[in-house]
């Protein structure tokens, strides 16, 4: 197993905190057969055979990208801790994370993990550019 951190920007630690999101309860792990993510309360769960691409992405803007997020336009979603970088993952079959009961699914994450680069080799997905 392989465990990524979050990249926190110390001025969003008090607010993400109040959503019950901190460094010990935010991380992707890849796991032999399997990829994860807990986002605090959040939590992501898929096949490796399910990655279908990554990219690394960034910087964003703080509205879009800080806190737990969905995207209106595609219905991804964001697990972010900062504004600099961060990966995203994207899905041959979406996936639940953000409504419980699992009834909307994402085609796509964006996590702000502090090794964009390493998440990526992990998940044995080359980088699109």
């Amino acid at each position: 197993m392989t465990r990524f951190a979050f990249g926190f920007d110390p001025v969003w630690r008090i607010p993400l905190l109040l959503v019950g999101v901190s460094p010990g309860r935010a991380f992707a792990e890849v796991r032999e057969g399997g990829f994860s993510v807990r986002f605090g309360p959040w939590s992501l769960r898929t096949p490796l055979s399910n990655v279908a691409g990554t990219t690394v992405t960034g910087p964003y803007a703080p509205w879009r990208a800080i806190g737990p997020h969905l995207s209106l336009a595609d219905r991804g979603v964001t697990f972010g801790t900062n504004t600099r970088r961060g990966v995203c993952v994207r899905f041959h079959i979406p996936v639940p994370a953000l409504a419980p009961g699992g009834f909307l699914t994402h085609p796509g994450a964006t996590l702000t993990v502090s090794d964009p680069e390493g998440l990526v080799k992990a998940l044995g997905r080359p980088p699109e550019t």
